[in-house]
């Protein structure tokens, strides 16, 4: 059967193609139905005993959007499904799921482990462009492996972070799993960073993960330095973090004490904050907010939460993302879910009276594509 299109807009409400400036690599490889659903949960472990992961508002948005791009029938089993994939291969369900989904632009945080597509390949698979974001916590990872003092990996850090900030258009901080967002929001001083490293070094296995509050604050006015838009997590994900304490409210004192550095700060996913991170957009010039990750996981329920973010957030200051991860079907569904979500939004208050027309076209393509362009130096748009 024919790929179903992407939900029609009504006259003037026609978005370019979408720029999603948060989003990560997929499979390489072909997946077992186990390996599948892990990828539809944030969870770290199986499903409960007698349920299934498809059994979720994201698994029944992938089993709505993906199949027909398949050729096959929307809502078909999931096992239909998966056989299907396995017929087709992991590459060529790649290629089909990203062309069918409407993105134009990928900017790919590269620090998440595993057999994962780069910037390079996803473009290819696209038939679109990619860009490299970079995880902090990653590239300090790296120097650390090859580092024998704390004063050499401390100087090799700031060269990787240099280095970096030449190709890429982003940073990402995880520092909301890695210790919480409640961190000292002032930067650390030489001296304490030092110390900092070397209790650090002294004690990491190979390969271990950077938990240090004060490394942590290193990395991130170290980016604040070098002019690039900075990412943090906040809100929801895996069993890493404390829930709590990724609030982006508690940024509040962050935000602030970055502001005269001219680093634009933005707020992934924020749920269940969100409202906190539109405020935060609302309040600071330099910082922006986006829905990714929140819309895939509340499935038909994303046009209430999209609702929400466009209560306080200006709308110049919202931007699209999927958080894709692992599987292709995410960009899919990360996609039409915001389009419909946003049409079904935009095409209700222009119906009773609330916007005009060209408004909500222009914020849609705002919120779709033009900000990111703006906010992390991308060649514009040309049909």
């Amino acid at each position: 059967m024919p790929a179903e299109p992407p939900p029609q807009t009504p006259p003037g409400l026609v978005l370019p193609p979408l720029v999603d400036h948060h989003c990560h690599g997929a499979a390489r490889t072909d997946l077992t139905p186990e390996a599948f659903e892990g990828f539809l949960t944030e969870s770290d472990a199986p499903a409960a005993p007698g349920t299934t992961y498809f059994d979720t508002q994201l698994g029944f948005a992938v089993r709505r959007w993906c199949p027909p791009l398949l050729d096959l029938e929307p809502h078909c089993p999931p096992g239909r499904y998966l056989q299907r994939r396995q017929e087709l291969g992991a590459a060529e369900v790649t290629r089909r799921l990203l062309r069918g989904a409407g993105i134009g632009t990928f900017l790919v945080d590269t620090g998440l482990p595993g057999d994962l597509t780069g910037p390079r390949e996803i473009a290819e698979a696209a038939g679109g462009a990619a860009h490299e974001i970079v995880r902090l916590e990653t590239l300090a990872e790296r120097v650390a492996d090859g580092a024998e003092t704390a004063e050499g990996f401390v100087s090799r850090l700031a060269d990787a972070v240099a280095d970096a900030a030449r190709d890429a258009v982003g940073f990402k901080s995880v520092a909301g799993y890695r210790y919480g967002l409640d961190f000292d929001p002032a930067p650390p001083d030489r001296g304490a960073v030092r110390t900092a490293a070397a209790r650090w070094l002294a004690g990491r296995p190979a390969g271990g993960r950077l938990t240090d509050p004060v490394l942590l604050r290193h990395l991130l006015w170290s980016a604040a330095g070098t002019a690039l838009p900075l990412q943090l997590h906040t809100g929801f994900g895996d069993p890493d973090l404390r829930l709590h304490r990724c609030d982006p409210l508690l940024l509040t004192d962050f935000v602030r004490a970055v502001r005269p550095t001219g680093c634009t700060l933005v707020l992934l996913h924020g749920y269940p904050y969100h409202r906190g991170a539109g405020y935060l957009a609302h309040a600071f010039p330099h910082v922006y907010a986006d829905m990714g990750l929140a819309l895939s996981h509340t499935g038909v329920r994303a046009e209430a939460v999209l609702a929400e973010m466009l209560e306080l957030a200006p709308f110049g200051k919202l931007m699209f993302s999927t958080d894709a991860y692992g599987l292709p079907e995410l960009y899919v569904v990360g996609a039409r879910l915001f389009t419909t979500a946003l049409t079904r939004l935009l095409t209700g208050w222009v119906s009773e009276g609330s916007w005009a027309a060209g408004d909500a076209a222009r914020v849609a393509a705002l919120i779709g594509a033009d900000t990111a362009r703006r906010v992390y130096g991308l060649e514009p748009f040309r049909p």
